[in-house]
């Protein structure tokens, strides 16, 4: 495509109803929705899609607005510009953005689990000045992953990891490895490397943390579904404090979400037996919040 613009890996999931696109999270891929998408498809027309720079899509600069382009470039290119945006994670926050932006097109919004990190102020008994330090820490972690370059057999080691983490969370495995398969992509030095690749998603990180989730929730005057995921990550070996982090943010978020839907109509709040990998760990639960969701818009 010509440009800010590149071409997308979309897979149409078919399906009749009203439209979804189903938009992943950061350093994901639409494989994500193998298993929500299927139960989705039963009453609804169903599209997800690779984000630039991410599974099997080109890539390109990383900057907001160039990605809903890309988003409204697909629905447009397959006949549904109304489709709903139903987004996890970053994907979540995107849906969200998309909503806002088309609000003639766009019937509403789903974002499940995608809320950042908040302010330091959101973590609920823990100082906000020792909150910022960690999430520099955390900020930190997430720039050194970024654009992985695998080492020689670093492949094998990856899917072992996705193992354990099968076995973990019961997740199986298979989902695990179509997602990373999908997420490899070989450079031209014949090294593999993580996608998006590093300056892109370095990038990225830079844009997901300048988003105010609330802020945009506030700003909907449309029909927006919530996701929050019931249960905190599984523990990081060797970073004890991220369990209290994590628990203190889990806190706040189930306060403020649950403030904003009092006070606005037209949020609701799902929460969902799972951790924030929720689309592969509980893909039934999933379908169903966002079902029971959608069978209350109104028909276009």
């Amino acid at each position: 495509m010509t440009g800010d613009r590149v071409t997308l890996a979309v897979e149409d999931h078919g399906g009749e109803g009203p439209p979804l696109v189903l938009l992943h999270g950061a350093g994901r891929t639409l494989a994500d929705w193998a298993a929500v998408a299927p139960l989705l498809a039963r009453h609804h027309r169903v599209l997800a899609l690779d984000l630039r720079g991410h599974g099997r899509s080109a890539d390109g600069p990383w900057r907001i607005g160039e990605v809903l382009g890309d988003i409204e470039a697909v629905l447009d290119e397959h006949g549904l510009p109304g489709a709903l945006p139903v987004g996890h994670s970053l994907g979540g926050m995107l849906a969200v953005q998309y909503a806002l932006d088309h609000p003639e097109a766009t019937p509403g919004a789903v974002n499940l689990d995608g809320y950042g990190w908040g302010r330091p102020d959101q973590y609920v008994g823990l100082d906000p000045a020792y909150v910022e330090e960690r999430l520099v820490q955390v900020r930190e972690m997430a720039a050194t992953a970024a654009g992985r370059v695998l080492p020689s057999g670093g492949l094998k080691d990856l899917l072992a990891e996705q193992r354990m983490m099968s076995s973990r969370l019961g997740i199986p495995y298979e989902l695990l490895e179509a997602g990373v398969r999908r997420s490899v992509a070989e450079r031209a030095d014949g090294q593999l490397e993580l996608r998006p690749r590093r300056e892109h998603a370095l990038e990225m990180l830079a844009r997901i943390d300048a988003l105010d989730v609330f802020a945009l929730f506030h700003r909907m005057d449309r029909p927006l579904l919530l996701g929050r995921a019931l249960r905190p990550v599984p523990p990081i070996p060797g970073l004890d404090w991220f369990d209290e982090l994590m628990a203190a943010y889990g806190s706040g978020l189930a306060r403020d979400l649950a403030e904003l839907a009092e006070n606005r109509a037209e949020v609701t709040v799902a929460e969902i037996d799972g951790t924030h990998a929720m689309l592969l760990e509980n893909p039934r639960a999933v379908a169903e919040a966002v079902l029971g969701f959608t069978a209350g818009l109104s028909p276009e």
